[in-house]
């Protein structure tokens, strides 16, 4: 005979009345073990309480260890590397820049909580052992090949951003020598939690809450080696269990547009975490919104291109983000979009093999490109002629690109670079989740908090909460200093 269903799951909670037995008591009970959850647990720990936690996979990183390893960080006149590379970064244009980059429903009290703390925050992770380069890459790039660390990694040059904060690079990546430093950080991370002692359970699957009828939260149920382990968590639970980008039902009821880019980063993302707090009543945000990003420089020199629909139409300022670029082709009509360079400026994409990036076509006239691309007769020589007239006196009133960037593209051969949507690789995470306090309390829809529970990461809306707004670094830097705050409310709520 089968063994009846469990009453509870990542929907319902389990009741007090149904809990057979408790498996462990601890005092902080986290869920998931990338970035945030490291920093809840090394926060936590360092307060002197008990603390367990639970990952569903094998071992830790999560998305957090297919990352570069970009945080993004500065204010109170900089940080030692952006000094030492001759800036300044003062906190106020710090919060200014978070809070366009956070969109229209920005989180003004995170990003002013931010700022103010974002060089003692990389004090922090310097503390746990996090090597940086003192060393600044001032070419426009994804991220560095090399282990040095400064970059610009957003679209801080960029109208309308430039507006209202003054430009600085904040990308701080760990010196990693290659692309992938998330690894190197979360070895950090996992290494010093280790060190502080804190019980670390993984393939340990969190598949229910454990609340009262007032929705309390007590603790949880853990599924491993094919049974129920059902822990008390003295003085919270935090979340910390990313996204849901590995969710395909979720994204086609939430964020469709985002089933339009073809490689999800995730590991489980599965949306548990969000699922979890939503069944004690916690409140889900921006549920529609995410990072979008086809990596179409280096080399820079591509930046003085244009990009165009398939209505041969500029629709975007080329020298942002490559993350709102990309954004704004994904509100587009249609699925061919190409960037348009001629011989003085076209070099062949670094990453075109792995953004699968080709020349859709080439030719002596942007007439005969027009052509070969079937576009509307006009159209995209008509958006060359107007564009390469204005660029020559230096301006951009369409789109506002820096004058820097700007060159007529008269010098043939020209040159389209084929940027399907439906072909390239764009890369794709979600960026909605249960809305938290800057202390990582769950709120509910009236915005009063769910006792005993807290959230961090992707599981969260954080900073990062508007697709045109992201920029490199921001999910790492939610994370970990998000993730300390929560650990440090977890660990000095009064126990129950």
């Amino acid at each position: 005979m089968s063994e009846a269903p469990a009453p509870y799951s990542r929907h319902r909670p389990c009741r007090p009345h149904e809990v057979p037995r408790w498996d462990l008591e601890t005092e902080v009970a986290i869920v998931g073990f990338g970035a945030a959850g490291a920093s809840s647990a090394i926060e936590a720990a360092g307060l002197g309480v008990k603390v367990t936690l639970f990952e569903a996979g094998s071992g830790h990183g999560g998305t957090s260890a297919l990352s570069g390893g970009e945080i993004y960080l500065g204010g109170s006149g900089g940080t030692p590397i952006q000094r030492s590379a001759g800036f300044t970064d003062d906190t106020e244009d710090l919060y200014q820049y978070l809070l366009m980059a956070g969109g229209p429903d920005a989180d003004a009290d995170k990003c002013r909580l931010y700022a103010g703390q974002s060089l003692a925050h990389y004090e922090w992770l310097v503390a746990q052992g996090v090597v940086y380069k003192n060393s600044f890459i001032p070419q426009r790039i994804v991220e560095p090949v090399s282990d040095d660390c400064l970059i610009w990694s957003g679209s801080e040059e960029a109208r309308p951003f430039r507006e209202r904060a003054r430009p600085c690079p904040r990308g701080h990546t760990p010196q990693w020598m290659g692309m992938g430093g998330g690894k190197y950080l979360m070895d950090v991370l996992a290494a010093r939690v280790q060190a502080l002692g804190v019980d670390v359970r993984c393939d340990a699957r969190a598949v229910a809450l454990i609340a009262d009828d007032a929705n309390r939260v007590m603790g949880l149920v853990v599924r491993r080696d094919g049974r129920d382990r059902f822990v008390r968590a003295r003085r919270g639970v935090i979340l910390c269990a990313g996204g849901f980008i590995m969710n395909r039902a979720m994204l086609q009821q939430h964020a469709p547009q985002l089933l339009r880019a073809n490689t999800p980063i995730g590991t489980v993302d599965d949306g548990a975490g969000i699922h979890l707090a939503q069944s004690v009543g916690g409140h889900a945000i921006h549920m529609n919104e995410g990072f979008v990003t086809l990596p179409w420089y280096p080399p820079e020199s591509l930046i003085r291109g244009i990009f165009v629909n398939e209505q041969g139409q500029r629709f975007i300022n080329e020298d942002g983000y490559h993350g709102r670029t990309a954004q704004a082709i994904l509100q587009q009509p249609g699925t061919r979009f190409y960037l348009l360079a001629d011989g003085e400026i076209f070099k062949e994409p670094e990453f075109s093999d792995f953004a699968r990036i080709r020349i859709a076509t080439a030719g002596d006239s942007w007439a005969e490109v027009e052509r070969d691309l079937e576009l509307p007769a006009g159209a995209l020589t008509g958006t060359v002629e107007l564009y390469n007239a204005h660029a020559a006196r230096g301006a951009d009133p369409l789109f506002h690109k820096q004058p820097k960037w700007l060159k007529p593209l008269t010098q043939p051969p020209f040159v389209a670079l084929d940027c399907r949507i439906d072909y390239c690789t764009y890369f794709t995470f979600t960026l909605g989740g249960i809305d938290t306090r800057p202390g990582g309390e769950v709120l509910d829809a009236g915005r009063a908090p769910v006792p005993g529970l807290y959230a961090a990461g992707r599981t969260t809306s954080g900073l990062p909460r508007w697709g045109a707004g992201y920029s490199s670094g921001l999910s790492l830097a939610d994370a970990t200093f998000f993730g300390r705050q929560a650990g440090r409310s977890a660990a000095l709520r009064n126990g129950v």
